[in-house]
């Protein structure tokens, strides 16, 4: 199976291949989250409406959603050394033509190929996985997800080097880091075990279908729906928060994107707790502290400030509700850290269930969570300008956790009046 320990008649480094994967990610998320930061400036430039604004910074977070499955697919079959090096160069390509882009239609056109930047996580899991065995994947595939920081990365260097030099030479510093970090990881990685035994075993590729086939299973798709909550909703409040922290609590751009910097980095660096956790205490286990967190924060967060008067025994009775900058930051700080743990406890399942076929399983499974990046900010944008409340996103988050836990919860029940009705 793809995660035990294979001779190739040299020794892999596995400790190598996780620390470059792992800054290669890095790099490739501060590129993929560009428009949370230029997307502001670009946003006054050119007088978008809240839905445009939504669809510009969800456009990259849709391509790096959609390719991830062809990705993961591609790492199975030809190795991830070679595909996680193609990835990044490609984004840097796209990302420097960002550079030159006049209109928004222009800015969309390039912030699709932007997009391939988020494919590499499926690249990096199926790579990253086949060096460990199972008792350590989970641990190894959160450190590799600690990546994710690199959002905070751009939260906290380009709202200053667009300030100096304009959000044209974001995009140009950021794929000159693409450029150099591809050369980087070609020449200092190695290929994967399984990819070097088959090449000199001569064994034949598996057919497409064999690699699709597990994607039959109704158990992938519930992985997916709860990464599409752990990682997307993720996603979408790192690109939302500096707009929200500026329109409710008027913040400048440069705090609110520390502020939001700031609320990547714990949710980034748990991320490798979570797999251990996970390897410990059971995925399962960690999800349902997920969910359970998360839905209370989520309740809190989705109350808008209001005036509230009740009849009271000598008369009315007025209440003001409204979360201070401090308790806001405070509760989303809480739930990105479970937001981490979930995301790591997700992948912790899928070279458990699907040894084989981590690359498809963790493509489609990363595809749904990078869709949730781009949909939710979308949908934040638009229940904005239908309710014109800010606290809109927050009550949507509660819907898709309790929706989620509601079919976990589920699932765990069946599955164990399943066991309970087998013969001993």
């Amino acid at each position: 199976m793809a995660q035990d320990t294979i001779s190739t008649g040299s020794t892999p480094n596995p400790t190598r291949a996780l620390g470059l994967s792992t800054i290669a990610f890095t790099v490739c998320f501060a590129v993929w989250t560009i428009f949370s930061i230029i997307g502001v400036a670009l946003k006054d430039q050119l007088g978008l409406t809240e839905t445009q604004f939504g669809l510009l910074i969800g456009t990259p977070v849709l391509t790096g959603s959609l390719v991830r499955i062809v990705l993961g697919i591609w790492t199975d079959r030809r190795g991830g050394r070679l595909v996680y090096t193609l990835t990044m160069l490609a984004a840097a390509v796209a990302t420097a033509l960002l550079a030159f882009a006049q209109t928004y239609e222009q800015l969309l056109l390039a912030a699709l190929g932007v997009g391939l930047a988020g494919g590499s996580f499926a690249v990096g899991v199926a790579y990253v996985s086949r060096f460990y065995p199972a008792g350590k994947q989970g641990t190894a595939l959160g450190i590799f997800g600690v990546g994710n920081v690199g959002a905070a990365v751009t939260k906290f260097l380009a709202p200053f080097v667009m300030l100096a030099w304009g959000w044209q030479s974001v995009a140009l510093v950021w794929a000159a880091a693409l450029v150099v970090m591809a050369a980087i990881f070609w020449f200092g990685t190695e290929d994967d075990p399984v990819t070097v035994q088959r090449r000199q075993s001569g064994q034949p590729q598996r057919s497409l279908a064999a690699e699709f086939a597990p994607l039959r299973n109704a158990q992938v798709w519930r992985f997916a729906l709860y990464y599409f909550f752990a990682f997307g909703a993720f996603v979408a409040l790192t690109l939302w928060l500096p707009r929200y922290l500026i329109g409710v609590y008027g913040f400048d751009i440069a705090t609110a994107g520390i502020v939001a910097a700031a609320y990547s980095i714990p949710a980034s660096i748990f991320r490798a707790y979570g797999g251990t956790l996970s390897d410990k205490v059971g995925a399962r286990t960690v999800l349902y502290w997920t969910f359970g967190v998360s839905a209370f924060c989520a309740l809190l967060l989705s109350l808008p400030t209001a005036d509230y008067v009740v009849d009271g025994i000598h008369g009315p009775v007025r209440f003001h509700f409204e979360l201070a900058p401090w308790a806001f930051i405070g509760l989303v700080f809480v739930l990105g850290f479970f937001m981490s743990l979930g995301k790591a406890a997700v992948f912790k399942h899928i070279p458990a269930y699907y040894p084989d076929n981590v690359g498809a399983v963790g493509g489609l499974v990363g595809m749904i969570g990078g869709l949730g990046g781009f949909v939710l900010p979308l949908l934040f944008g638009f229940l904005n300008d239908l309710t014109g409340i800010w606290t809109s996103c927050f009550a949507a988050l509660l819907v898709l956790i309790l929706v989620s836990l509601g079919l976990m919860h589920s699932a765990v029940r069946r599955r164990e009046r399943q066991l309970v009705a087998q013969p001993a």
